[in-house]
């Protein structure tokens, strides 16, 4: 019974949450930023996301209901925020680095992009945060499944950074102009995945 657990919490949360898939939108998200940064980008999105589906684990249902907020709800506006992210990729909308400020610049617009849009809800989405809170549900409060579900997001986070640090290095081959063509077409992907979100959202509050 417990492999059985462990099977489909590792396939349930590999299959949302998609590290491989994620690969192209870290890319087009931190496009125009140093390679040090990106790495950095990667390793704190990665440790929020991990912290946030843990916490759905342990105690996401309970502090959905508290707050009356329903996973439609914050899928609608996941959607809707990261669909501005992705018009500004579109657009080529930029942070201006200038002056000495453009260190501090960078390393704020780090942490902005690490937690949104790449932590949430990119990687720990609605669907993810569901699954998360539904295999809690599963362990019936048994602590060895829940210790093997914290493992299998562990490893689900993990496999996120690699994929990440694989998609800088393929950033690092595309050169500039590669990085700036790739980023307009994944941002449009992106708004399409936006709009996706709040479709979704709309129709499982109609159909509840």
């Amino acid at each position: 019974m417990l492999l059985n657990f462990s099977t489909s919490a590792l396939i349930t949360l590999f299959l949302v949450v998609d590290p491989v898939g994620l690969a192209p939108t870290f890319l087009a998200i931190t496009q125009g930023l140093p390679q040090p940064t990106r790495r950095s980008v990667a390793i704190r999105a990665s440790l929020i996301a991990g912290a946030i589906l843990i916490g759905a684990a342990l105690i996401g249902n309970w502090l959905l209901d508290t707050l009356e907020i329903s996973l439609s709800a914050f899928r609608i506006a996941g959607g809707l925020l990261l669909f501005f992210v992705a018009a500004e990729m579109v657009l080529g909308v930029r942070m201006r680095r200038e002056g000495e400020a453009a260190e501090q610049a960078v390393e704020e617009h780090a942490r902005d992009i690490a937690a949104f849009p790449l932590a949430i809800p990119l990687m720990a989405g609605p669907g993810a945060i569901t699954a998360a809170v539904l295999l809690a549900g599963r362990a019936n409060g048994d602590p060895t499944r829940i210790g093997v579900l914290i493992g299998v997001v562990v490893f689900v986070v993990l496999s996120c950074l690699a994929a990440f640090t694989l998609a800088t290095l393929i950033a690092k081959a595309l050169g500039m102009t590669g990085n700036i063509v790739l980023s307009r077409l994944l941002g449009v992907l992106l708004a399409a995945l936006a709009v996706q979100y709040v479709v979704d959202g709309i129709r499982n509050i109609f159909a509840g």
